[in-house]
C-alpha cells in the first residue's frame, strides 16, 4: 500500500514543487501564481516570470503551500495561506460579495489550487492535502479557512477545471456550505479557531 506524507514547501523542496507541478494540466504554465495576481497582472507575466515569482514567493516564507508525496516521490500541491496575500480572492467581486469575512483580516486563510500529477489522480490525494492544510492553517493561526470549490454534482467538468477543489472533498472535510459564487463553484468554510480563542490568543481543535 502506498504511503502519503506532505511537507511545507520550503526552497530546499524546490525541485519537488517544480516535479509536482509538472505532471499534467496548467499547473506547470501557472506556477500556482494566478491566485495572487490581479487578472491585469497575471496576463502580463510569462511562464518564467511565474516560475520566479514562485520561488521568491517560497523563499521570502511562510512556505505558501504544501508538496504531497507518494511513496517518497512528489505527487501533488496544495496552495494555502492568508486570504489577504491572494489578490485574486481579494479583487473577485462574488467573493467579496459572498464572504462574512472581512477582506483584511490576516487569521483568514484560503485554499485555491490543487495540483496533482496525472499517475496519482483519483486515489485520494486531494483528501489527503486538504486535511494537512487544515492542520497547517490552524497551526500558523488561522481563524478560518475558505475555498471556492467547484459543485460537480451536475454537469461535466473538464479536469483542468478541478484545480479549485470540488465540493464534495471539502464537506467531506468538515467545511461548511455557503453562498455560489459562480454557476458550478460556490464559498465553503471552515472555522479553526473561536472569537474567544482568538482573543485569548489560544487554538480550538475542531
Amino acid at each position: 500500500m502506498a504511503t502519503t506524507t506532505t511537507a511545507p514547501a520550503t526552497i530546499e523542496l524546490w525541485d519537488d514543487v517544480q516535479h509536482a507541478l509538472s505532471g499534467g494540466g496548467d499547473g506547470r504554465s501557472c506556477q500556482c501564481i494566478w491566485p495572487i495576481l490581479r487578472n491585469k497582472d497575471w496576463q502580463e507575466t510569462t511562464l518564467d516570470e511565474r516560475r520566479d515569482m514562485l520561488r521568491a514567493d517560497i523563499s521570502t516564507g511562510p512556505p505558501p503551500g504544501l508538496v504531497a508525496y507518494v511513496d517518497g516521490t512528489a505527487a501533488g500541491w496544495i496552495r494555502v495561506g492568508p486570504r489577504t496575500v491572494q489578490q485574486r480572492i481579494l479583487h473577485t467581486r462574488a467573493i467579496a460579495a459572498a464572504t462574512d469575512e472581512p477582506l483584511d483580516d490576516s487569521s483568514v486563510w484560503s485554499v485555491t489550487c490543487f495540483v496533482i500529477r496525472r499517475e496519482h489522480r483519483g486515489r485520494g490525494l486531494s483528501a489527503t492535502m486538504l486535511a494537512s492544510a487544515v492542520d497547517y492553517a490552524r497551526s500558523h493561526g488561522a481563524r478560518v479557512l475558505e475555498a471556492y470549490p467547484v459543485d460537480t454534482s451536475t454537469g461535466s467538468h473538464r479536469s483542468n477545471d478541478l484545480f479549485h477543489g470540488t465540493l464534495a472533498t471539502f464537506l467531506a472535510a468538515g467545511f461548511t456550505r455557503g453562498p455560489a459564487i459562480r454557476t458550478t463553484r460556490v464559498l465553503v468554510t471552515r472555522v479553526l479557531r473561536t472569537e474567544a480563542a482568538r482573543t485569548a490568543g489560544t487554538t480550538v481543535a475542531t
